[in-house]
């Protein structure tokens, strides 16, 4: 299974669309079965373009002042076997894991942690959690308008490998976001990061 996970959109606003900004986010949504939004939409019209290429889940960020059927403060979902958990806000995400958890998912245990906020990307295995933030797809890094990150989750019963995707440039506005992988597996119920 492949998830694409978003965060930060934050449009409309200069731009109305992902699209504007290059093929980048629609190439990368085209692709998955599911897209989990780590929140700050603002605009239901983002979701409805989202769910244009596959269901899609959203934590509600702190500028997402609608109702939408997807949009929830936080999303506990299992896939493939792995449990996987998501929030908007985890800032600093430099804490423990455990203390990361227990404010964004009430101490909810899972396998993955995604979250977003911060606009800028995360990929990291540590206290046997997968935590990602993707970044933004339109302001990375808190820059202006330009194209970003985001990241795919490709989900087996036994393995997850996880990216960070830099999803190209814009014209005279360089990408401060960096690609990574991660790859993760399960043997014998203990779950160890490739080298």
């Amino acid at each position: 299974m492949r998830v694409a996970l978003i965060a930060d959109t934050h449009l409309p606003s200069l731009i109305r669309e992902l699209d504007e900004l290059g093929s980048g986010p629609r190439e990368l949504l085209a692709t998955a079965d599911l897209i989990l939004h780590g929140g700050d939409v603002t605009a239901p019209s983002v979701l409805d373009w989202c769910d244009a290429f596959a269901p899609v889940l959203v934590a509600r960020g702190n500028n997402d002042i609608f109702e939408h059927p997807s949009l929830a403060e936080r999303h506990l979902l299992d896939l493939e076997g792995w449990r996987l958990g998501m929030t908007h806000e985890l800032r600093p995400e430099s804490r423990p894991i455990s203390v990361l958890l227990q404010d964004g998912l009430g101490g909810e245990r899972v396998d993955v942690l995604i979250a977003g906020d911060t606009h800028v990307e995360r990929l990291e295995f540590r206290e046997d959690v997968l935590f990602v933030n993707p970044g933004s797809p339109t302001l990375p890094h808190h820059k202006e308008y330009r194209l970003g990150t985001a990241a795919v989750l490709d989900i087996e019963h036994d393995r997850i490998r996880a990216e960070v995707i830099v999803l190209g440039q814009t014209e005279g506005r360089p990408n401060p976001g960096s690609g990574s992988t991660l790859e993760l597996v399960r043997e014998n119920g203990r779950v160890r990061r490739l080298p």
